[in-house]
C-alpha cells in the first residue's frame, strides 16, 4: 500500500481528490460513474466522511476520510486498501443541516455553499 501527502483547501477539492484516485486506480473515465458520500458521526459529532464510487457492472470502489488522523484510505471493490493520503490542512466537513465545521471545532456562521449528498452505499 502507498502513502502520500497532499493539501486540499475544501471539501469540493477533496471530493475531486477522491473521485479522480478512485477512477485513476480502476482505469475508469472520471466524471461518467456516480460518486456517493456519507457523513460518518461518532457520539453524535462528524467524524468523517464515506465516499463510494459505482463504477460498471454494479462493482464499488470506496474511500473514507478519517478527520481524526486526516487521512483518505482508499479501497479497491474487493475491500483491500491500496492508498493513504494524509492531509496537510484539514478541510471543513459540512452536516446534514448545512452548517459547516472542522473536527473539534462548530461553526455558527450560517450554511456552508456546498452540501453533502447524504446517500448509502
Amino acid at each position: 500500500m502507498l502513502t502520500s501527502s497532499r493539501q486540499i483547501p475544501n471539501l469540493d477539492e477533496l471530493r475531486k481528490y477522491v473521485n479522480e484516485t478512485l477512477c485513476d486506480q480502476e482505469q475508469l473515465e472520471i466524471g461518467v460513474f456516480p460518486l456517493t458520500e456519507r457523513i460518518l458521526t461518532r457520539n453524535g459529532r462528524p467524524c468523517g466522511i464515506f465516499f463510494c464510487l459505482f463504477g460498471p457492472r454494479s462493482v464499488k470502489f470506496t474511500a473514507i476520510w478519517e478527520t481524526d488522523s486526516n487521512s483518505i484510505l482508499f479501497y479497491d471493490s474487493t475491500g483491500e486498501r491500496f492508498l493513504r493520503t494524509r492531509l496537510i490542512a484539514t478541510p471543513s466537513l459540512v452536516t446534514r443541516s448545512g452548517w459547516a465545521t472542522s473536527p473539534g471545532k462548530t461553526s455558527t456562521t450560517g450554511p456552508a455553499a456546498s452540501q453533502v449528498a447524504v446517500q448509502a452505499c
